[in-house]
């Protein structure tokens, strides 16, 4: 691994812009790669696991809830896995959690082959499979800076965005192929295979080795954690400006399986993909557009943008009309979670970056969860249409916010908040 802490050229830095630039390190272009192979899988199991609730139970309510089970973990687990990630060996947390999801994903697959798989059954392996994604995440998010060299870290969390859109534009198309022709047992069973590329990058990792939080217990970590967010205002305006747009965002693609029901199980990743494509889209425009406006009218203009698909996409019902609709509404979304994402990830220093990012992931899958469920239940009581309406007058709302907690350049940069 190169030595981050040397000074890089005078060309390096004037390269570290490069949108490209991380993939030209091959630690950061191999876990790339990984990443992208284990993303796919991810979004063939979301797919499946979507499309079999569709065939177990009509309630949308269960449909939506699939969703819900994977990010419910959120609230429980990411505050204590952000500590651990700070305290512990990332390495080996993320060896563990990768082989956890691996034995998840594999179960759920033989269990659905067998046919022995209920509407609780398959909300309890999705919840599963949500804690295994929660204790990765943050101490995933955080070895970013510790695989590519220090200039090059904002574009490297660009291109894992755009990476984990590249498979949400390939990932739902194979998902759905696997589903119509072999069923959602396939596509649970090939998520499980789609983790090892990971793993193996992780065995073959030398790691460098880090000083150790001074505090030995999760629960002092999670509590300094606290007091630092206290005294970052630029933290508290990220976590706020991201919950306003989290809760009512989800209605979109956790009722999606019941909007494309009539399209078959191939609509549904199509539509998936169509999703995917315009965030890839997006993601392609994203440099230019923050160019020439602030982040605040970026997230301003895409959050309006992403909610009038919301509503549209329960007045349509044209398979091609959806299909516009899923690509405006990919587009928009990745404008607002780029940016939230690329300050989450360098709003922090390495001591606090782990932690910092739990927080920040408890805010967004936790109003994803809430979202999911509130949406699913007014959609079983008022109708698909009704839910996705109140759901993007939600979002519209939440845009208040902005007047109070700005995203500019000027406030993201890093507050000097020093250890006690």
């Amino acid at each position: 691994m190169a030595d981050h802490a040397s000074i890089p050229a005078v060309g390096d830095l004037r390269r570290a812009d490069a949108a490209w630039a991380p993939l030209r390190e091959p630690l950061f272009r191999s876990l790339w790669i990984a990443a992208v192979i284990s993303y796919t899988g991810t979004w063939m199991q979301n797919v499946g696991a979507g499309w079999l609730m569709t065939q177990l139970s009509t309630s949308p309510l269960m449909v939506s809830l699939v969703q819900a089970a994977a990010a419910v973990p959120v609230f429980f687990v990411v505050l204590p896995a952000g500590a651990l990630a700070d305290m512990v060996d990332r390495r080996r947390l993320l060896l563990f959690t990768q082989s956890w999801m691996v034995a998840a994903a594999a179960a759920l697959g033989v269990l659905t082959l067998r046919h022995a798989v209920t509407p609780w059954t398959l909300l309890l392996f999705t919840l599963v499979l949500g804690v295994g994604a929660v204790l990765n995440d943050p101490a995933w998010q955080a070895i970013t800076p510790e695989v590519v060299s220090p200039g090059r870290h904002a574009s490297a969390v660009a291109l894992n965005s755009a990476g984990f859109n590249v498979a949400r534009a390939v990932g739902p198309a194979l998902g759905g192929m696997v589903v119509a022709v072999a069923g959602s047992g396939w596509s649970f069973l090939l998520n499980a295979a789609s983790f090892f590329g990971v793993i193996v990058f992780l065995c073959r990792w030398q790691r460098a080795p880090h000083e150790p939080l001074a505090s030995r217990r999760v629960r002092d970590a999670i509590l300094d954690g606290f007091r630092y967010v206290r005294g970052a205002p630029q933290v508290r305006s990220v976590l706020i400006r991201t919950g306003a747009f989290s809760v009512g965002a989800t209605s979109l693609l956790a009722l999606l399986p019941v909007i494309c029901q009539p399209h078959g199980a191939q609509g549904y990743g199509l539509l998936l993909t169509c999703f995917g494509v315009g965030a890839l889209t997006g993601a392609a425009l994203l440099p230019r557009l923050r160019v020439r406006y602030s982040v605040d009218g970026l997230v301003a203009v895409a959050t309006l943008v992403f909610a009038g698909m919301t509503f549209a996409a329960g007045q349509v019902h044209a398979f091609e009309w959806l299909c516009a609709v899923l690509f405006a509404a990919g587009a928009a979304w990745i404008g607002i979670l780029a940016c939230f994402n690329v300050v989450a990830q360098t709003m922090c220093p390495s001591w606090m970056r782990a932690r910092a990012l739990s927080m920040y992931l408890l805010v967004l899958q936790g109003g994803m969860a809430l979202g999911s469920a509130v949406w699913g239940e007014l959609a079983a009581r008022k109708g698909v249409p009704v839910a996705l309406a109140w759901s993007a007058l939600a979002m519209v709302v939440g845009l208040s916010s902005v007047l109070w907690h700005r995203l500019t350049a000027r406030e993201l940069k890093m507050s000097p908040v020093v250890r006690d």
